[in-house]
């Protein structure tokens, strides 16, 4: 199933790029899938016509199959789907939210669709609603997370759909790699490690960050809302917290404290690298993450591991 999920969607290498919002960028997609992995644009909220722009940024970057993700709950998204089809993107990753209502204008224009999920009941509606493949997300992950971590969902989610499952979540090195193929899964999907590749537009506060982090530097934020975030510490992580604990105890809770508090904070981090107030979505991984390396040196560096790994099997007397 590996190899055929590499076959559907033209890479050489069973590695994808998280699009991740502000930093899944052309310059990032084009390096990832010119390194033989699949690279994938984060479109965000952004509007269709702009959308379009990126994507052709990309392909005037690479030749190679590159994908689009799909926020479904974009005040533009209607917009995005008739762009990436008219685009003719090979793949298209999606969040928050059912692709069905689109899944037979996707399939009529020949792209590959793979949803993002966090539980195995997700799972098995997005593959009755036809997805080609899914990209299970474990809370080990930075940004938007769910409940499971990747270790117990991926088998779990493997033993219940027939479709190809790609892991996400806490996934770094090779070692990571060959851990989720151990538990079935096709593919896996990185983020926090493309973060800092040097393709990557991430403002050099970010990427220092990233690479400085120690196992225990990332938090949760946003659990009191019901979407939680998992971001690296700061002066605002630190308020925000504060924050959701006097509105717990409060009888009127007053949620508006909190959307102040985020509103741009991903730009402010990515594009301005604001120490204190940016928001750095990184995943546990960060304190796996050691050095600034091109989107080639990351994605030969996992498959030489991954390699050597799996050469090199444990025998049992």
């Amino acid at each position: 199933m590996n190899q055929a999920l590499m076959e559907k969607i033209g890479i050489n290498y069973p590695i994808i790029q998280g699009a991740m919002s502000w930093v899944g960028t052309p310059s990032l997609a084009a390096g990832v899938s010119n390194a033989g992995g699949l690279g994938m644009i984060g479109a965000g909220h952004e509007p269709g016509e702009f959308v379009r722009k990126l994507i052709r940024e990309t392909k005037e970057m690479t030749d190679k199959p590159f994908g689009v993700n799909v926020l479904l709950l974009s005040p533009y998204v209607d917009e995005v789907v008739e762009v990436v089809c008219q685009e003719k993107v090979k793949v298209i990753s999606t969040g928050a939210g059912s692709p069905g209502k689109y899944m037979k204008k996707f399939k009529e224009a020949g792209i590959v669709v793979i949803p993002v999920v966090a539980s195995v009941a997700l799972a098995k509606r997005m593959q009755n609603e036809g997805a080609d493949a899914i990209i299970c997300e474990g809370m080990e992950a930075g940004g938007h997370i769910g409940k499971s971590t990747t270790m117990t969902l991926v088998p779990q989610v493997v033993d219940a759909v027939t479709i190809p499952v790609i892991a996400a979540g806490g996934i770094a090195d090779g070692r990571g790699v060959a851990a989720a193929i151990m538990l079935g899964a096709s593919a896996v999907q990185l983020g926090t490690r493309f973060v800092v590749a040097t393709e990557s537009i991430a403002h050099e506060n970010f990427k220092k960050r990233v690479i400085k982090a120690r196992d225990i530097d990332t938090v949760v934020t946003g659990l009191i809302t019901g979407h939680p975030v998992r971001v690296l510490r700061n002066k605002l992580t630190r308020e925000y917290l504060q924050v959701e604990k006097e509105i717990t105890s409060d009888e009127n809770p007053d949620f508006s404290r909190l959307e102040e508090l985020g509103k741009g904070a991903l730009r402010r981090a990515v594009v301005e690298g604001d120490k204190d107030t940016g928001s750095f979505m990184a995943g546990q991984s960060a304190g796996l993450v050691k050095k600034e390396q091109s989107c080639k040196e990351i994605v030969e560096e996992l498959m030489q591991e991954y390699k050597e790994l799996t050469s090199n099997p444990v025998v049992f007397a």
